[in-house]
C-alpha cells in the first residue's frame, strides 16, 4: 500500500518551474505539505519510516473491530479549523462525528466535572468568589487574540496572582506538574496555558473509522494526485548536492530533490543534517520536550460512565489521565471491547521507558480499583503500549524567540516540527497548519 504509482492525474495549476519536493515523514503536517505542494503542480515524494502513515496520531485495529484506535489518544476541538477545514475541501465533512463526552477532575478522592461554566459553579474544590473568579479570568483569556503577549511570564507565577492560590494548586498547578513534571512546570511560558484555554471546547470530535482511516484516506487521495509515498523508508542523511540540490540517502540510494522537508524532531534533524550550521544545530538542540507513555486496555466490561480523567501526580496514582475511549465513541466499533487508556508525559529518561510492557500493565491495572471497585483482572482481553520519547514540547518564558526558522540554513532543507506550533499545543489541527505554512514557504521563495 502507498506505493510509487504511475503519474496519471492532470495537474491543477501550470507552473513556470517544476520542481521536485521530498517530504519526510507521513503524519499530518507532511501530508498536509504534500497536498499543497502537488496542487499546485509540483513533484512530491514523502518518505516514511514506518509501516503506515500517521505519525503520531497512527493507531491499529484488533481483528475484530471495525474501527481503528489511536495508539496515542486523539481528539478534535470545535475550534479547530485547519484540520477541519481541510477536511472540508476534501468533502469529507459528514464523516466528523462531535459527541459530547464527559472530563472530570480529582478532588479529596472523588472525581467531579469540570467542562462548562455551570460545572465550575458547582465544583466543590473552590469557594463562590473562586468559582465566579476562574470563570471572568477564563474569560478574559479566551478574549485576547493573541496570547504570545503573555510570554514573558511563567503559567505558575501568572496563574497563581489571577487565579487565586484556591483555584491555582486544586486545579492548575496540578495540571502544569502532571504535563511538564516537577522539573519544568515553574518554567512553562503563560502563553502555553492561554492556548490550551483559547483553544478547547467540550465538544470532542473524531473521524468515522478512527483517525488511522483519516489519515490513510487521505494519502490514497494524495496517491490519486501524484504524490509518491513510500513506506518503510527511513532516510539516514540529508546533505547538500550540486546545483542547488539537496540530497537524501535512502535504501534504495541516494535520491536528489529541489527542496526538502522534514517533519522530525528538532533532534533528529541535527543528526540526520550534519552540514547545518552550529547556531542552527545549537538552537535545536536547545529545545527541551516531554516523552509519552501510553498503555490500552481491552476490557470485556464498562469501567466507568466518564470519558476524561485527569490525575494530579502526587496522589498515587501511576499515570496523569485514564481515558475511557468507548465513553467518547461506541463499544460497537471496537467489537464491543470497552477501551481504556493509561497515559502519561515524562522526561525522557524516566524509568518507564525502560520497564517492560508486563511491568508498567502491573502498575498500571493496580489502581483501576480506585474508579471502579468491582475491577478485576479477568476483565482485561488485551493489552498495548506506545512509548515516545518526543511528545511535548516544553515552551518556557519568551519561547517565541527559540524557535528555530521553517527555513533552515541548509540550502533547500526545511523543518516542521511540533515545537514550531507555538503558543498551540501539539495535535494534528496545528500539524495541518504547520504543514500548509511550510508548503507556502517553499512556494513563495520559489515563485
Amino acid at each position: 500500500m502507498f506505493a510509487a504509482g504511475k503519474k496519471t492525474e492532470v495537474r491543477r495549476f501550470d507552473t513556470l518551474h517544476l520542481m521536485k519536493i521530498a517530504i519526510i515523514g507521513a503524519g499530518a503536517a507532511g501530508l498536509s505539505a504534500a497536498y499543497d505542494l502537488v496542487n499546485a503542480g509540483h513533484d512530491v515524494t514523502v518518505f516514511e519510516a514506518g509501516p503506515k502513515v500517521g505519525g503520531l496520531a497512527a493507531g491499529f485495529k484488533a481483528p475484530h473491530w471495525d474501527w481503528t484506535l489511536e495508539k496515542f489518544y486523539h481528539h478534535w476541538f470545535q475550534s479547530d479549523r485547519h484540520i477541519l477545514g481541510l477536511i472540508d475541501e476534501l468533502g469529507w465533512r459528514d464523516d466528523v462525528l462531535f459527541p459530547r463526552p464527559q472530563t472530570v477532575v480529582l478532588h479529596e478522592d472523588k472525581f467531579y466535572p469540570l467542562d462548562s461554566p455551570l460545572a465550575v459553579l458547582r465544583f466543590p474544590g473552590f469557594s463562590f468568589f473562586n468559582r465566579l473568579r476562574f470563570g471572568a479570568v477564563a474569560a478574559l483569556l479566551k478574549a485576547i487574540p493573541d496570547g504570545t503577549v503573555l510570554e514573558g511570564e511563567t503559567a505558575d507565577a501568572w496563574l497563581r496572582r489571577w487565579m487565586g492560590s484556591q483555584v491555582y494548586e486544586t486545579l492548575l498547578q496540578p495540571l502544569l506538574v502532571s504535563k511538564f513534571g516537577k522539573r519544568y512546570y515553574r518554567d512553562v511560558t503563560m502563553a502555553w496555558m492561554w492556548a490550551r484555554i483559547k483553544a478547547r471546547t467540550s465538544r470532542l470530535g473524531t473521524f468515522k473509522g478512527g483517525f488511522q482511516t483519516f489519515l490513510e484516506r487521505f494519502a490514497r487521495e494524495l496517491e490519486r494526485r501524484s504524490v509518491e509515498i513510500h513506506l518503510q523508508q527511513q532516510v539516514s542523511e540529508i546533505e547538500s548536492g550540486p546545483l542547488n540540490t539537496i540530497v537524501l540517502k535512502t535504501p534504495s540510494g541516494p535520491k536528489s530533490f529541489d527542496h526538502c522537508i522534514a517533519t522530525v524532531s528538532p533532534r533528529l534533524l541535527t543528526k540526520l543534517a550534519p552540514q547545518l550550521t552550529v547556531p542552527y544545530r545549537e538552537k535545536l538542540q536547545s529545545l527541551r520536550s516531554m516523552g509519552a507513555v501510553v498503555m490500552v486496555l481491552a476490557l470485556d466490561r464498562q469501567l466507568t460512565d466518564y470519558y476524561w480523567f485527569n490525575l494530579p501526580k502526587g496522589v498515587g496514582y501511576p499515570f496523569l489521565a485514564l481515558v475511557e475511549h468507548t465513553n467518547f465513541v461506541s463499544a460497537e466499533h471496537f467489537g464491543g471491547d470497552r477501551i481504556i487508556y493509561c497515559g502519561d508525559y515524562l522526561d525522557a529518561d524516566h524509568e518507564y521507558f525502560d520497564l517492560s510492557k508486563e511491568e508498567l500493565v502491573e502498575r498500571f491495572i493496580s489502581v483501576l480499583p480506585r474508579f471502579n471497585p468491582d475491577f478485576d483482572r479477568s476483565w482485561i482481553k488485551q493489552t498495548w503500549l506506545s512509548r515516545t520519547k518526543y511528545a511535548q514540547p516544553i515552551p518556557f518564558i519568551n519561547h517565541s524567540q527559540n524557535i528555530p526558522d521553517l527555513k533552515t540554513p541548509l540550502q533547500g532543507l526545511w523543518l516542521a516540527s511540533m515545537s514550531q506550533v507555538y503558543p498551540w499545543d501539539r495535535g494534528t489541527n496545528f500539524a495541518v497548519e504547520l504543514g500548509r505554512k511550510v508548503a507556502r514557504r517553499v512556494l513563495q521563495e520559489s515563485a
